[in-house]
């Protein structure tokens, strides 16, 4: 423990926060185990702040121990809580006179609070929208690194995040569980999963399962040619055809399908409903039976698989290293298989779609997999 109080000294850091924001993920607190653990070790208190940048609002901050994160590693979820409503920026605060939702900075309630607790620094365990709420912090003087967080695999700048895997996981395990059922009533079956933007859980999981049609984002489909493919199987013997589709899946000439609209949201659109709308124009098409499943919040939920459970270990301890080394206002990456770091409002309001030449994809059509174009 000799060498602990120069490390220590390396940053000058003596107490963190740390807070999951957006949507709840596998492996987030694998993350907060991860961080924990590290800082105690080397001698820096830890408290963590509930329900993301909402504690920070709301003054909800409480000590982690070693206790607190013991046994926590394959836990799904947060044990902090988390909010995607509660930008600092821009929160929700009534309504005004003609109905609209009213909004108000509450970044410098947010910075008397981290004065009270003596907050030096936060660890942010996060996507896009969580980096660009850390961002008014960091130009205040608060270090804050990022860790990177969806289950999208959308986030500019790291080839991959934590959640990711395990989101794959369930979606390949669903796809191959509705194919014995498509098999057996000789039916075409449509599996939405989650992808607003960026279609790499369907291009994963489609590969994975051996489905037949894959729809993503990136890849407006012809709706012609994918009840063309699903009848030239059916004509060929092969009676059932599975459909992986992304949720922000469009037609050529066409709009992604909208759930609903939440105002009081920094991202308002919730998409949902290709899925059912795809399988009714399939059997209207070409008369095969059809069927929709959409897989939803499940794929955010549950046990992080082992890969996750890694690479969010991997995520805390090294966005820890970059705290002590005195690192200032990084979002830690993973690029070419090595740990590195880059500026942190560098992956805000940027994503990283599936590029069309991707060699999954390429692999994929080599199969015969279809992808609508």
């Amino acid at each position: 423990m000799s060498g602990v109080s120069d490390r220590v000294a390396t940053s000058g850091v003596t107490r963190i926060g740390v807070l999951t924001g957006g949507g709840d993920c596998p492996g987030l607190n694998a993350v907060i185990r991860a961080v924990t653990k590290d800082a105690i070790f080397h001698g820096i208190e830890v408290l963590g702040i509930e329900d993301g940048f909402l504690g920070l609002i709301e003054d909800r901050v409480r000590p982690l121990t070693i206790e607190d994160v013991s046994d926590i590693l394959t836990d799904g979820g947060t044990i902090l809580g988390s909010s995607n409503k509660a930008n600092p920026q821009k929160y929700p605060v009534g309504e005004n006179a003609d109905g609209s939702i009213r909004f108000k900075d509450l970044t410098d309630t947010c910075m008397t609070h981290l004065e009270i607790h003596g907050i030096e620094a936060l660890v942010c365990i996060g996507g896009d929208g969580t980096m660009s709420a850390a961002a008014p912090f960091a130009q205040r003087g608060i270090n804050c690194i990022g860790v990177p967080k969806t289950i999208d695999n959308d986030l500019w700048g790291t080839d991959i995040t934590f959640g990711f895997q395990t989101a794959v996981h369930v979606a390949t395990e669903a796809l191959d569980r509705v194919h014995t059922t498509a098999a057996s009533h000789h039916r075409v079956m449509v599996v939405e999963v989650m992808g607003r933007n960026a279609g790499w859980i369907s291009l994963y999981a489609g590969v994975a399962s051996g489905s037949d049609v894959i729809l993503l984002p990136e890849i407006p489909f012809d709706l012609e040619k994918v009840c063309a493919f699903c009848l030239g199987r059916s004509q060929r013997g092969k009676r059932f055809s599975i459909i992986c589709c992304s949720e922000g899946a469009s037609p050529k000439g066409g709009e992604q399908i909208v759930e609903r609209v939440d105002p009081t949201s920094p991202d308002p659109i919730r998409l949902g409903g290709i899925g059912k709308w795809l399988s009714d124009q399939i059997e209207d098409c070409t008369g095969i039976e059809s069927r929709y499943v959409v897989l939803g919040h499940v794929q955010r939920g549950g046990t992080p698989v082992a890969r996750d459970r890694v690479l969010a270990t991997q995520f805390g301890h090294h966005a820890m290293h970059l705290l002590r080394m005195g690192k200032r206002n990084r979002l830690v990456v993973m690029q070419g298989g090595e740990l590195g770091d880059v500026e942190i409002t560098s992956a805000a309001d940027r994503q990283r779609l599936v590029p069309l030449d991707h060699q999954l994809i390429a692999a994929a059509r080599s199969v015969y997999t279809c992808f609508g174009d």
